[in-house]
């Protein structure tokens, strides 16, 4: 899928909605626990549920593979699910691998051929030979993470240049943009950076970016529209507990379904109002 065909999606759904699957098996409602695969019953209601208003789904890889191999079945019985039933659906491992060259050519191999993925998030640290295996594929991504909304980012990420003048994301992502195209690379910058993503609009005015912090993290909606969305859109917003875990009684899947409609409608709006012609 290259950035034109997400963007046809985008516009036959009239959303840029992404579902993090961050599924915990503690806070899944527990009378799915009785059940022989209970994780992956979750995320069959929540995928039923929410399907009509999203264009991605983000599985967080740590909260499966911290079950050993349940974990991994567990996944790939979602990821199984999704392209038989939504074979449309754009699907990234929230991952965040970095490695050397063998390494990274094995977790890409794991993710794209094995499992079947779209996309991986990726650490840039290690340099471009630990991002390239990932986009060596054709019609697959790398989700280079760039700028990140937690509270230690800062540490690093606003570290300036003394020479250049430029920080450490604006270096990662001005290297990184050579390394493939809008069509392979698409980067992380947190919702709660809002105000930053100008400075990033900058350096990759035609690339996708990944926002998560949406919804339970305090980001908003309009302000990333308003600082990052291109006349392509250009943006996948991402919610995961705000939607999956709305709700924990027997009308979980319900109440997601009533979340994440919530958010296609504000991001239909949205588009009509920034995309001219939309």
């Amino acid at each position: 899928m290259n950035s034109k065909e997400l963007f046809e999606k985008i516009c036959a759904k009239r959303s840029f909605l992404c579902v993090g699957l961050d599924s915990e098996f503690g806070k899944i409602p527990e009378f799915l626990k009785n059940e022989q695969n209970p994780v992956f019953e979750f995320n069959k209601r929540i995928i039923d549920a929410t399907a009509p208003y999203t264009v991605a789904y983000k599985p967080n890889i740590a909260f499966y593979e911290a079950y050993g191999v349940s974990g991994w079945v567990n996944l790939r019985m979602t990821v199984d699910y999704l392209r038989a039933n939504y074979p449309d659906m754009f699907l990234i491992a929230d991952a965040k691998r970095g490695d050397i060259g063998n390494t990274s050519k094995m977790y890409a191999k794991a993710f794209f051929d094995t499992i079947g993925f779209d996309a991986v998030t990726v650490a840039p640290y290690m340099g471009e030979d630990s991002v390239k295996p990932f986009i060596g594929y054709k019609d697959k991504w790398a989700i280079i993470l760039a700028l990140t909304s937690n509270q230690g980012a800062a540490t690093l990420q606003f570290t300036e240049d003394r020479y250049g003048g430029l920080m450490l994301f604006e270096k990662v992502i001005n290297y990184s943009k050579k390394w493939g195209t809008k069509d392979n690379i698409m980067y992380v910058v947190g919702a709660t950076k809002a105000d930053l993503m100008k400075d990033v609009r900058r350096l990759v005015p035609d690339h996708f970016l990944l926002v998560p912090g949406v919804g339970a993290q305090g980001g908003s909606l309009s302000e990333i529209a308003q600082n990052g969305m291109n006349e392509q859109c250009g943006l996948l917003v991402n919610s995961s507990r705000g939607i999956i875990f709305a709700d924990s009684s027997e009308n979980f899947a319900e109440v997601a379904a009533q979340k994440a409609m919530e958010m296609q409608l504000e991001m239909a709006d949205l588009l009509c109002e920034k995309i001219p012609g939309f």
